[in-house]
């Protein structure tokens, strides 16, 4: 079975790694890669978005199965082009995906779903959007509506950063195309969760859950990041918080998308606020997380190619997800000066030492190759990932591993988990 994987991340780099644990996996791709992925599959250099070029690839090398990582090809209709052209894709309709590429789309889902989530309101222009955060009570949150890396979301603690943030999105147009629409809405307290699942267009099977650490300093503090660490499975999803999120959000999600004639093949991830034991939506995302992905793939016994395969033949009903009963833990590198300016290109020592320990594995996140040195080219560039018989055992040995790693002006939190340890 030949598979490519697209995407040149640590998500891309933990699904290449499974695949290639798999006897069914004869040969692999990806589409761009990077220094890691290079030990384990042919990087071809493609850009994720190439959608004609991917295509071409894949018809060309007979690929059996492509598996999408980004949002972005996805938002594109990548799907929509392999499925027209007769090729096996794993991920959503360009339809479908917009759930996650539109911040409305995805609320008036919920809406007439009867989905748990903030109440919000949608606007196109600035004054109308000004005078609905007059009677907004404080703090409140504002979304471009579209893609933006993860940067189009403020928490506005002051009615100022509030306003500031309407006309950055509106009128400055600092997200492009992606400020089109803003939505603002209540800004929910509680604890993040992330909860993700295969789906086929009907049956809905769940992974486990994770918490990730959104912020770049210790004890969550500081800007947002693409996520600086994670842990799984998260102690706060109770057998009856999880009973709870699949039905009464990941079911009704699904048979939403289904119900306006945009059935779901992929990963379907619910990003959540639980307060009061109640589950509510900040977001869906139409593929694996990152990090979340790197925790919860180490713990997958079922062989992934056929869980992927599963999907994308619409007979997941008949495929068993067996996992390990230990807990894995991820410490993500970053760059010096990230989530701002960051320098690249610099070299990196201590990878073969940090990947020594066989219950270890390094994700590269933002790697190239040198020559033959392995160089930064990226602000999150490593995830230290462990597993253990406890969480605390899978944290120690994560932190021991990433002692080895060193690269000039490197940073990384060290309290991640903690909140669940301590």
């Amino acid at each position: 079975m030949k598979i490519l994987v697209i995407g040149g991340g640590g998500r891309e780099h933990a699904l290449v790694w499974k695949l290639a644990s798999s006897h069914r996996v004869s040969k692999l791709y990806c589409a761009p890669g990077n220094a890691g992925i290079s030990q384990l599959a042919t990087c071809v250099p493609l850009a994720a978005t190439d959608l004609i070029g991917l295509k071409t690839f894949a018809e060309q090398e007979a690929v059996d199965l492509t598996v999408v990582g980004p949002e972005a090809p996805l938002a594109l209709g990548i799907a929509d082009l392999f499925r027209e052209n007769k090729l096996k894709v794993f991920g959503p309709t360009r339809n479908a995906a917009k759930i996650e590429s539109s911040k409305a789309f995805a609320k008036n889902l919920m809406m007439r779903q009867g989905i748990p989530t903030a109440e919000a309101s949608t606007f196109e222009n600035v004054r109308p959007a000004l005078d609905y955060l007059e009677q907004c009570a404080l703090p409140i949150v504002v979304k471009a509506d579209g893609l933006a890396q993860g940067k189009g979301v403020v928490v506005a603690r002051t009615a100022q950063d509030a306003k500031d943030a309407v006309v950055n999105v509106l009128e400055r147009r600092v997200f492009g195309d992606a400020g089109n629409r803003v939505v603002i809405e209540e800004c929910l307290e509680g604890e993040e969760l992330t909860l993700m699942a295969f789906a086929d267009g009907k049956t809905v099977v769940p992974m486990l859950a994770a918490q990730d650490h959104k912020r770049i300093g210790e004890g969550d503090t500081g800007p947002n990041t693409g996520g600086m660490g994670a842990y799984a499975p998260a102690p706060l999803a109770t057998p009856a918080l999880r009973y709870a999120i699949m039905r009464d959000v990941l079911h009704p999600a699904i048979e939403g998308l289904s119900r306006v004639g945009s059935p779901f093949y992929g990963v379907l991830y619910a990003g959540l606020m639980v307060k009061d034991g109640t589950p509510y939506v900040l977001e869906f995302n139409v593929r694996f997380g990152d990090p979340e992905t790197q925790v919860v793939l180490p713990l997958l016994k079922t062989d992934l190619a056929d869980v992927l395969e599963a999907v994308v033949e619409h007979r997941l009903d008949q495929v068993h997800l067996d996992w390990s009963e230990e807990s894995s833990v991820c410490v993500v590198m970053a760059s010096g000066g990230y989530p701002g300016t960051y320098p690249s290109g610099l070299p990196i020592n201590g990878l073969l030492e940090a990947a020594a320990d066989d219950r270890v594995s390094v994700f590269h996140a933002g790697t190239a190759l040198n020559g033959q040195d392995v160089v930064t080219a990226g602000g999150r560039v490593l995830g230290v990932t462990a597993w253990g018989s406890s969480l605390r055992a899978a944290r120690d040995r994560a932190y021991d591993a990433g002692r080895h790693v060193t690269f000039e002006g490197h940073y990384f939190r060290t309290d991640i988990a903690a909140r669940v340890l301590t």
